[in-house]
């Protein structure tokens, strides 16, 4: 298989490349490259880019399995076999399938921030106090899942081509490793579409300026300006301080983060 293929090496050139870009263009200056927190985040990027991934692809096989089962057996269609878009040209699958994919994941990111039980599993990713591009692989294992689990049926049924699905994983990845990135970038008349730095910093922000948060989009910041969600001053650069309130009593260590949610759900 051709290693260009594979999203591995893509995640690897994309993060080398933001990597690089954050020194030539800094935002902060007063940031280190080896700041706090830094080393938990290349874990989570190891764990959740490979090794979640690999159990995932091994319990979710059993569980498709299950309900395609389920399916046949009610008599339904199964989603893989309606391939609404498999017969389409790769541009349109393109087109239609990111802006789908991106409004779901818009929908979820909201939940995860307007939901308890949900929120306590987001906390991690804004539990980061610096933030850079590797900042974006910092949530936890359970946020994954629940992406999973809630973006499946969607999106299963589009039945685009898997070349199609590779470059978008690919241009969601760079974008939020720039949303994430000390770099000050706006996109100028283009900041009503795409998502950027100087947006997703409010997003971080330790104040919450709406309903569970604010600025919830992940590569499109259209839905944000469409529903209303945006905070985005003109006359403050960035917010003063990140993280959430409270978050004095969240665990620092690596351990304790990694089981929170279910910790938490047993001290209550």
């Amino acid at each position: 298989m051709p290693i260009y293929i594979n999203y591995w090496f893509w995640l690897i050139g994309v993060s080398l490349l933001v990597f690089a870009l954050e020194r030539i263009w800094t935002w902060r200056k007063e940031q280190k490259v080896l700041r706090k927190g830094i080393w938990q985040d290349l874990f989570w990027l190891v764990f959740n880019g490979h090794f979640l991934g690999l159990l995932l692809a091994m319990v979710t096989g059993e569980i498709i399995h299950a309900l395609n089962t389920f399916l046949h057996n009610a008599g339904l269609p199964l989603p893989e076999s309606l391939a609404l878009a498999a017969a389409w040209p790769l541009w349109v699958q393109f087109v239609a399938f990111f802006i789908v994919k991106d409004f779901v994941e818009w929908n979820i990111h909201r939940m995860l921030h307007r939901v308890p039980w949900l929120w306590e599993f987001h906390k991690l990713h804004h539990s980061i106090e610096e933030l850079d591009w590797i900042g974006n692989f910092r949530f936890h294992w359970g946020e994954v899942i629940v992406y999973k689990t809630l973006s499946y049926l969607p999106l299963i049924i589009f039945g685009v081509d898997g070349t199609v699905v590779l470059v978008i994983a690919v241009i969601g990845t760079l974008v939020q490793d720039l949303n994430h990135a000390n770099m000050p970038i706006s996109w100028g008349p283009f900041r009503y579409i795409l998502n950027s730095p100087k947006m997703h910093v409010w997003h971080h922000d330790v104040e919450m300026h709406g309903k569970g948060g604010q600025n919830f989009g992940i590569v499109l910041s259209v839905w944000d300006w469409l529903f209303n969600t945006v905070y985005w001053p003109e006359d403050r650069e960035r917010p003063e301080k990140i993280g959430f309130a409270g978050m004095e009593h969240y665990p620092r260590g690596l351990f304790e983060r990694f089981i929170w949610p279910i910790r938490f759900r047993k001290m209550k």
